[in-house]
């Protein structure tokens, strides 16, 4: 029996508004989700924010990118993303350079270390996507996706 978030958070008053236990629901999973995902990155010695930093780094090959770019492409906000860049650099999974003329222009690359590290990250991430959304059809899947979509855009 699939249990609701009412039983999961054992509520025992309705919600207050149906607009109200969809948006709880969307927190939820995405909490279960990333939760899981936190697993996988735990044993390599990185989180889910530094995997996402990697990931669009190696989007972004060869040219790297500065501070802003990155923060406006990450999928969750990160406050200080220079300390974040900081620890990675230590760790050796990116490297920062000073661009042209400029000195406040920093842009920021993936390292071989951070290459390799998503090599090995990738085809876990992948088995995890699958097995979270495997009782889902793909016409479900696709609907998902689009009701995130325009949940996200609306005005």
């Amino acid at each position: 029996m699939v249990k609701t978030l009412q039983d999961e958070i054992h509520q025992r008053k309705p919600f207050a508004s149906l607009e109200q236990e969809a948006t709880l629901n969307v927190v939820r999973t995405a909490t279960a989700l990333q939760d899981a995902g936190e697993e996988i990155f735990k044993t390599s010695g990185i989180t889910g924010t530094q995997f996402n930093v990697l990931r669009i780094l190696r989007g972004a090959e060869p040219a790297g990118l500065c501070r802003n770019e990155l923060r406006d492409r990450m999928l969750t906000r990160m406050p200080d993303v220079t300390r974040l860049l900081d620890r990675m650099e230590k760790a050796g999974l990116v490297e920062r350079s000073r661009e042209g003329d400029d000195r406040r222009m920093v842009s920021t690359r993936i390292t071989a270390e951070g290459r390799a590290l998503l090599v090995e990250l990738d085809p876990k991430v992948v088995a995890l996507h699958r097995r979270l959304l495997a009782h889902l059809t793909e016409a479900q899947m696709h609907q998902l996706v689009d009701l995130l979509t325009l949940v996200r855009n609306t005005p």
